[in-house]
């Protein structure tokens, strides 16, 4: 399974990306697949 890994606290713009996908939330991983489908968190919300 290919990844790309983001350091957001690096990143300012990639950062905002994230707290679009997460709805503003802070919590990592954030993991978007290739279907656009988000996961938040380990266990996944």
């Amino acid at each position: 399974m290919a990844f790309e890994y983001i350091d957001v606290k690096k990143n300012a713009a990639e950062l905002q990306r994230m707290l679009g996908y997460s709805k503003g939330r802070r919590s990592v991983p954030v993991i978007v697949d290739e279907g656009g489908a988000v996961t938040i968190g380990f266990g996944g919300t």
